[in-house]
Protein backbone atom coordinates (compact mmCIF):
# COMPACT_ATOMS: atom_id res chain seq x y z
CA UNK A 1 0.00 0.00 0.00
CA UNK A 2 1.37 3.43 -0.97
CA UNK A 3 2.15 5.92 1.77
CA UNK A 4 -0.76 8.27 2.47
CA UNK A 5 -0.30 11.79 3.81
CA UNK A 6 -3.03 12.00 6.42
CA UNK A 7 -4.61 15.45 6.52
CA UNK A 8 -7.81 14.16 8.15
CA UNK A 9 -6.84 14.01 11.81
CA UNK A 10 -10.13 15.61 12.91
CA UNK A 11 -11.80 12.37 11.80
CA UNK A 12 -9.45 10.14 13.78
CA UNK A 13 -5.83 9.88 14.86
CA UNK A 14 -3.29 7.03 14.67
CA UNK A 15 -3.04 4.93 17.81
CA UNK A 16 0.31 5.37 19.54
CA UNK A 17 2.46 2.22 20.02
CA UNK A 18 2.55 2.93 23.77
CA UNK A 19 -1.26 2.87 23.77
CA UNK A 20 -1.42 -0.49 22.01
CA UNK A 21 1.10 -1.87 24.50
CA UNK A 22 -1.01 -0.65 27.41
CA UNK A 23 -4.14 -2.31 25.99
CA UNK A 24 -2.82 -5.80 25.28
CA UNK A 25 -2.70 -7.11 28.89
CA UNK A 26 -6.43 -6.41 29.27
CA UNK A 27 -7.24 -8.70 26.36
CA UNK A 28 -4.92 -11.45 27.60
CA UNK A 29 -3.87 -11.67 31.29
CA UNK A 30 -6.33 -9.23 32.89
CA UNK A 31 -9.39 -9.98 30.81
CA UNK A 32 -11.86 -10.12 33.71
CA UNK A 33 -15.21 -8.40 33.98
CA UNK A 34 -14.66 -5.36 36.24
CA UNK A 35 -17.99 -6.04 37.95
CA UNK A 36 -16.81 -9.49 39.11
CA UNK A 37 -15.61 -9.84 42.69
CA UNK A 38 -12.92 -12.44 42.04
CA UNK A 39 -9.23 -11.71 41.38
CA UNK A 40 -9.29 -11.29 37.59
CA UNK A 41 -12.33 -9.03 37.89
CA UNK A 42 -10.60 -6.95 40.56
CA UNK A 43 -7.54 -6.55 38.32
CA UNK A 44 -9.70 -5.04 35.59
CA UNK A 45 -11.50 -2.85 38.14
CA UNK A 46 -8.19 -1.58 39.52
CA UNK A 47 -7.09 -0.44 36.06
CA UNK A 48 -10.42 1.30 35.50
CA UNK A 49 -10.09 3.14 38.79
CA UNK A 50 -6.66 4.40 37.74
CA UNK A 51 -8.00 5.39 34.34
CA UNK A 52 -10.90 7.28 35.89
CA UNK A 53 -8.51 9.15 38.20
CA UNK A 54 -6.34 10.12 35.24
CA UNK A 55 -9.23 11.36 33.06
CA UNK A 56 -10.65 13.29 36.02
CA UNK A 57 -7.28 14.91 36.71
CA UNK A 58 -7.04 16.02 33.08
CA UNK A 59 -10.34 17.90 33.46
CA UNK A 60 -9.78 19.14 37.05
CA UNK A 61 -12.74 16.99 38.09
CA UNK A 62 -13.45 14.32 40.71
CA UNK A 63 -13.18 10.65 39.63
CA UNK A 64 -16.82 10.03 40.59
CA UNK A 65 -17.82 12.63 37.96
CA UNK A 66 -16.41 10.60 35.05
CA UNK A 67 -18.61 8.20 33.07
CA UNK A 68 -16.84 5.96 30.55
CA UNK A 69 -18.76 5.64 27.27
CA UNK A 70 -18.23 4.09 23.85
CA UNK A 71 -17.10 7.47 22.49
CA UNK A 72 -18.08 11.08 21.90
CA UNK A 73 -21.41 10.33 20.27
CA UNK A 74 -22.73 8.29 23.19
CA UNK A 75 -21.42 10.86 25.65
CA UNK A 76 -23.16 13.71 23.78
CA UNK A 77 -26.40 11.72 23.58
CA UNK A 78 -26.29 10.93 27.29
CA UNK A 79 -25.56 14.55 28.19
CA UNK A 80 -28.36 16.02 26.05
CA UNK A 81 -31.13 13.47 26.43
CA UNK A 82 -30.14 12.42 29.95
CA UNK A 83 -30.25 16.00 31.21
CA UNK A 84 -33.45 16.94 29.39
CA UNK A 85 -35.28 13.91 30.77
CA UNK A 86 -33.94 14.37 34.30
CA UNK A 87 -35.03 18.03 34.39
CA UNK A 88 -38.26 17.74 32.37
CA UNK A 89 -40.43 18.71 35.34
CA UNK A 90 -38.52 22.02 35.59
CA UNK A 91 -38.80 22.87 31.91
CA UNK A 92 -38.75 21.49 28.39
CA UNK A 93 -36.65 24.05 26.58
CA UNK A 94 -33.00 23.56 25.60
CA UNK A 95 -30.58 25.72 23.64
CA UNK A 96 -27.84 24.61 21.28
CA UNK A 97 -26.32 25.96 18.05
CA UNK A 98 -26.86 25.37 14.35
CA UNK A 99 -23.28 24.14 13.91
CA UNK A 100 -23.03 21.39 16.52
CA UNK A 101 -21.79 17.89 15.76
CA UNK A 102 -24.58 15.55 14.53
CA UNK A 103 -24.37 13.70 17.87
CA UNK A 104 -25.78 16.82 19.55
CA UNK A 105 -28.09 17.97 16.75
CA UNK A 106 -29.75 14.58 16.31
CA UNK A 107 -30.20 14.22 20.06
CA UNK A 108 -31.90 17.63 20.08
CA UNK A 109 -34.19 16.63 17.19
CA UNK A 110 -35.04 13.42 19.07
CA UNK A 111 -36.15 15.52 22.04
CA UNK A 112 -38.34 17.65 19.77
CA UNK A 113 -40.24 14.49 18.85
CA UNK A 114 -40.95 14.01 22.56
CA UNK A 115 -42.41 17.46 23.11
CA UNK A 116 -39.30 19.45 24.00
CA UNK A 117 -38.59 22.82 22.42
CA UNK A 118 -35.12 23.47 21.05
CA UNK A 119 -33.61 26.81 20.07
CA UNK A 120 -30.78 26.46 17.55
CA UNK A 121 -28.66 29.59 17.88
CA UNK A 122 -27.41 31.22 14.66
CA UNK A 123 -23.74 31.96 14.04
CA UNK A 124 -21.91 34.75 12.24
CA UNK A 125 -19.95 34.39 9.00
CA UNK A 126 -17.03 32.92 10.97
CA UNK A 127 -19.14 30.33 12.78
CA UNK A 128 -19.32 31.99 16.21
CA UNK A 129 -22.37 32.42 18.41
CA UNK A 130 -22.95 35.65 20.29
CA UNK A 131 -23.72 36.09 23.97
CA UNK A 132 -26.48 38.53 22.98
CA UNK A 133 -28.27 35.83 20.95
CA UNK A 134 -27.89 33.38 23.82
CA UNK A 135 -29.33 35.84 26.34
CA UNK A 136 -32.26 36.52 24.02
CA UNK A 137 -32.97 32.77 23.70
CA UNK A 138 -33.04 32.07 27.45
CA UNK A 139 -36.46 31.39 28.96
CA UNK A 140 -37.74 30.54 32.43
CA UNK A 141 -38.19 26.93 31.28
CA UNK A 142 -34.68 26.57 29.77
CA UNK A 143 -32.89 23.66 31.45
CA UNK A 144 -29.84 23.06 29.26
CA UNK A 145 -27.39 24.92 27.01
CA UNK A 146 -25.08 22.84 24.80
CA UNK A 147 -22.29 24.56 22.84
CA UNK A 148 -19.18 22.93 21.40
CA UNK A 149 -15.68 24.06 22.41
CA UNK A 150 -14.48 24.35 18.81
CA UNK A 151 -16.13 23.38 15.55
CA UNK A 152 -15.10 20.09 13.97
CA UNK A 153 -15.54 21.33 10.39
CA UNK A 154 -14.16 24.88 10.32
CA UNK A 155 -12.29 24.99 13.64
CA UNK A 156 -13.91 28.15 15.01
CA UNK A 157 -13.67 28.48 18.79
CA UNK A 158 -16.72 29.50 20.79
CA UNK A 159 -16.76 31.92 23.77
CA UNK A 160 -17.18 28.94 26.08
CA UNK A 161 -16.15 30.58 29.34
CA UNK A 162 -18.54 33.51 28.86
CA UNK A 163 -21.35 31.10 27.97
CA UNK A 164 -20.61 29.03 31.07
CA UNK A 165 -20.67 32.11 33.28
CA UNK A 166 -24.04 33.15 31.87
CA UNK A 167 -25.45 29.64 32.31
CA UNK A 168 -24.27 29.55 35.93
CA UNK A 169 -25.81 32.97 36.63
CA UNK A 170 -29.14 31.80 35.21
CA UNK A 171 -29.07 28.42 36.92
CA UNK A 172 -29.13 26.55 33.59
CA UNK A 173 -27.12 23.36 33.01
CA UNK A 174 -24.24 23.74 30.56
CA UNK A 175 -22.81 21.00 28.31
CA UNK A 176 -19.61 21.35 26.26
CA UNK A 177 -18.64 19.01 23.43
CA UNK A 178 -14.85 19.30 23.80
CA UNK A 179 -13.93 16.39 21.54
CA UNK A 180 -11.87 18.56 19.16
CA UNK A 181 -10.63 21.04 21.77
CA UNK A 182 -9.35 18.56 24.38
CA UNK A 183 -6.36 17.39 22.28
CA UNK A 184 -4.84 20.89 22.21
CA UNK A 185 -6.24 22.95 25.10
CA UNK A 186 -6.01 22.40 28.88
CA UNK A 187 -9.57 22.08 30.17
CA UNK A 188 -10.77 22.98 33.65
CA UNK A 189 -14.46 22.23 34.08
CA UNK A 190 -14.67 24.65 37.00
CA UNK A 191 -13.24 27.55 34.99
CA UNK A 192 -15.65 26.76 32.14
CA UNK A 193 -18.61 26.42 34.55
CA UNK A 194 -19.41 23.18 32.73
CA UNK A 195 -21.92 20.76 34.22
CA UNK A 196 -21.25 18.20 31.51
CA UNK A 197 -18.32 17.82 29.10
CA UNK A 198 -17.56 15.28 26.36
CA UNK A 199 -14.17 13.91 25.30
CA UNK A 200 -13.17 11.04 23.00
CA UNK A 201 -10.25 8.60 22.97
CA UNK A 202 -9.61 8.29 19.24
CA UNK A 203 -9.07 12.04 18.81
CA UNK A 204 -6.01 11.89 21.12
CA UNK A 205 -4.21 8.87 19.59
CA UNK A 206 -6.18 6.37 21.65
CA UNK A 207 -8.41 3.52 20.42
CA UNK A 208 -11.89 3.90 19.01
CA UNK A 209 -14.70 2.62 21.22
CA UNK A 210 -13.90 4.69 24.31
CA UNK A 211 -14.84 8.15 25.49
CA UNK A 212 -15.94 9.92 28.62
CA UNK A 213 -18.61 12.24 29.88
CA UNK A 214 -17.88 14.51 32.82
CA UNK A 215 -21.01 15.07 34.93
CA UNK A 216 -20.91 17.45 37.88
CA UNK A 217 -21.71 15.57 41.11
CA UNK A 218 -24.76 17.72 41.83
CA UNK A 219 -26.17 17.37 38.31
CA UNK A 220 -29.09 14.95 37.82
CA UNK A 221 -28.87 12.58 34.85
CA UNK A 222 -31.39 10.16 33.40
CA UNK A 223 -29.70 6.91 32.30
CA UNK A 224 -30.02 6.12 28.58
CA UNK A 225 -28.85 2.50 28.84
CA UNK A 226 -30.64 0.22 31.26
CA UNK A 227 -29.48 -3.03 32.76
CA UNK A 228 -26.58 -3.39 35.17
CA UNK A 229 -25.32 -0.95 37.76
CA UNK A 230 -22.08 -0.03 35.98
CA UNK A 231 -20.78 3.56 36.02
CA UNK A 232 -22.75 4.35 39.18
CA UNK A 233 -25.98 3.28 37.44
CA UNK A 234 -25.61 5.99 34.81
CA UNK A 235 -24.44 3.78 31.93
CA UNK A 236 -25.31 0.09 32.04
CA UNK A 237 -23.20 -2.51 30.26
CA UNK A 238 -19.85 -4.21 30.75
CA UNK A 239 -17.15 -1.61 30.23
CA UNK A 240 -14.73 -1.82 27.29
CA UNK A 241 -11.78 -2.52 29.56
CA UNK A 242 -9.09 -2.83 26.89
CA UNK A 243 -10.13 0.38 25.13
CA UNK A 244 -10.33 2.23 28.46
CA UNK A 245 -6.77 1.11 29.25
CA UNK A 246 -5.65 2.55 25.93
CA UNK A 247 -7.67 5.72 26.50
CA UNK A 248 -5.96 6.21 29.85
CA UNK A 249 -2.50 5.81 28.32
CA UNK A 250 -3.42 8.30 25.59
CA UNK A 251 -4.52 10.79 28.26
CA UNK A 252 -1.28 10.25 30.17
CA UNK A 253 0.76 11.00 27.04
CA UNK A 254 -1.41 14.00 26.23
CA UNK A 255 -0.87 15.57 29.64
CA UNK A 256 2.91 15.40 29.25
CA UNK A 257 3.03 16.46 25.58
CA UNK A 258 0.04 18.76 24.98
CA UNK A 259 1.95 22.06 24.82
CA UNK A 260 4.61 20.53 22.58
CA UNK A 261 1.92 19.12 20.28
CA UNK A 262 0.13 22.47 20.18
CA UNK A 263 3.28 24.34 19.17
CA UNK A 264 4.12 21.72 16.52
CA UNK A 265 0.67 21.94 14.95
CA UNK A 266 0.73 25.76 15.03
CA UNK A 267 3.97 25.62 13.01
CA UNK A 268 2.50 23.06 10.59
CA UNK A 269 -0.60 25.24 10.18
CA UNK A 270 1.58 28.22 9.28
CA UNK A 271 3.45 26.22 6.63
CA UNK A 272 0.25 24.81 5.18
CA UNK A 273 -1.60 28.14 5.01
CA UNK A 274 1.38 29.86 3.42
CA UNK A 275 1.49 27.11 0.80
CA UNK A 276 -2.23 27.37 0.08
CA UNK A 277 -1.90 31.13 -0.46
CA UNK A 278 0.51 30.46 -3.34
CA UNK A 279 -2.13 28.51 -5.25
CA UNK A 280 -4.01 30.42 -7.96
CA UNK A 281 -6.85 31.16 -7.70
CA UNK A 282 -6.25 31.53 -3.96
CA UNK A 283 -8.44 29.19 -1.85
CA UNK A 284 -10.93 30.94 0.44
CA UNK A 285 -10.59 30.29 4.18
CA UNK A 286 -13.82 29.26 5.89
CA UNK A 287 -14.01 30.00 9.61
CA UNK A 288 -12.23 32.38 11.93
CA UNK A 289 -8.62 33.19 11.05
CA UNK A 290 -7.43 33.55 14.66
CA UNK A 291 -10.09 32.21 17.06
CA UNK A 292 -9.72 28.67 15.79
CA UNK A 293 -8.59 25.18 16.69
CA UNK A 294 -4.97 24.88 15.50
CA UNK A 295 -5.38 21.67 13.53
CA UNK A 296 -8.46 22.40 11.38
CA UNK A 297 -8.23 24.34 8.11
CA UNK A 298 -11.35 24.56 5.94
CA UNK A 299 -10.93 26.15 2.50
CA UNK A 300 -12.93 26.46 -0.71
CA UNK A 301 -11.16 25.99 -4.04
CA UNK A 302 -12.94 28.31 -6.53
CA UNK A 303 -14.51 26.44 -9.42
CA UNK A 304 -13.70 22.93 -8.13
CA UNK A 305 -16.41 20.68 -6.68
CA UNK A 306 -15.29 19.12 -3.40
CA UNK A 307 -16.19 15.61 -4.55
CA UNK A 308 -13.86 15.92 -7.55
CA UNK A 309 -11.14 17.45 -5.38
CA UNK A 310 -11.36 14.68 -2.78
CA UNK A 311 -11.24 11.96 -5.43
CA UNK A 312 -8.09 13.47 -6.96
CA UNK A 313 -6.50 13.99 -3.55
CA UNK A 314 -7.11 10.35 -2.70
CA UNK A 315 -5.53 9.21 -5.98
CA UNK A 316 -2.53 11.42 -5.15
CA UNK A 317 -2.19 9.84 -1.70
CA UNK A 318 -3.55 12.75 0.33
CA UNK A 319 -6.38 12.12 2.84
CA UNK A 320 -8.81 14.99 3.48
CA UNK A 321 -12.57 15.38 3.88
CA UNK A 322 -15.55 17.58 3.09
CA UNK A 323 -16.58 17.88 6.73
CA UNK A 324 -17.61 15.66 9.64
CA UNK A 325 -16.59 12.02 9.28
CA UNK A 326 -19.88 11.15 10.99
CA UNK A 327 -21.71 12.49 7.92
CA UNK A 328 -19.78 10.29 5.51
CA UNK A 329 -21.36 8.20 2.77
CA UNK A 330 -22.46 10.90 0.40
CA UNK A 331 -21.12 14.43 0.16
CA UNK A 332 -23.82 16.90 1.11
CA UNK A 333 -23.59 20.62 1.65
CA UNK A 334 -22.26 21.20 5.16
CA UNK A 335 -24.83 22.36 7.73
CA UNK A 336 -22.00 24.36 9.34
CA UNK A 337 -21.19 26.31 6.17
CA UNK A 338 -24.91 26.84 5.55
CA UNK A 339 -25.33 28.32 9.03
CA UNK A 340 -22.39 30.63 8.32
CA UNK A 341 -24.29 32.01 5.32
CA UNK A 342 -21.74 31.09 2.65
CA UNK A 343 -22.90 31.07 -0.97
CA UNK A 344 -23.78 27.76 -2.60
CA UNK A 345 -20.71 27.53 -4.80
CA UNK A 346 -18.33 28.22 -1.95
CA UNK A 347 -20.00 25.52 0.15
CA UNK A 348 -19.78 22.99 -2.69
CA UNK A 349 -16.07 23.77 -3.12
CA UNK A 350 -15.15 23.35 0.56
CA UNK A 351 -12.49 20.90 1.78
CA UNK A 352 -11.45 20.28 5.38
CA UNK A 353 -7.79 19.60 6.03
CA UNK A 354 -6.90 18.65 9.60
CA UNK A 355 -3.37 18.29 10.87
CA UNK A 356 -1.68 16.05 13.40
CA UNK A 357 1.47 16.64 15.41
CA UNK A 358 2.96 13.45 13.90
CA UNK A 359 3.14 15.10 10.46
CA UNK A 360 6.44 16.35 9.11
CA UNK A 361 6.94 19.62 7.21
CA UNK A 362 8.20 17.59 4.24
CA UNK A 363 4.90 15.70 4.12
CA UNK A 364 2.95 18.96 4.09
CA UNK A 365 5.11 20.33 1.31
CA UNK A 366 4.50 17.18 -0.72
CA UNK A 367 0.76 17.47 -0.08
CA UNK A 368 0.82 21.13 -1.16
CA UNK A 369 2.61 20.12 -4.36
CA UNK A 370 -0.09 17.54 -5.10
CA UNK A 371 -2.88 20.02 -4.26
CA UNK A 372 -1.34 22.61 -6.60
CA UNK A 373 -1.08 20.10 -9.46
CA UNK A 374 -4.68 18.99 -8.95
CA UNK A 375 -6.00 22.57 -8.92
CA UNK A 376 -4.06 23.43 -12.08
CA UNK A 377 -5.33 20.30 -13.84
CA UNK A 378 -8.97 20.74 -12.82
CA UNK A 379 -8.95 24.47 -13.55
CA UNK A 380 -7.59 23.76 -17.02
Amino acid sequence: MAMVIDLDHAATTPVRPEVVEAMLPYYQQYYGNPSSLHQIGRQARSMMDRARDLVATSLHAHPSEIIFTSGGTEADNLAIVGTAMALREQGRHIITTQIEHPAVLEAAHFLEEWGFEVTFLPVDQYGRVTIADLKAALRPDTTLISVMFGNNEVGTLQPIQAIGELAAEQGVAFHVDAVQGYPYYPIDVEELHADLLTISSHKINGPKGAGALYVRRTHPLYARQLGGKQERERRAGTENVGAIAGFAKAVELLLTEREERFQKVIQLRKVFLEGLLKIKPVPLLNGHEEETLPHIINVSFPGIQNEMMLMNLDLAGVAASAGSACSAGSIEVSHVLQAMGLDQQRMENAIRFSLGYELQVEELQQALLEITKIVQRLQA
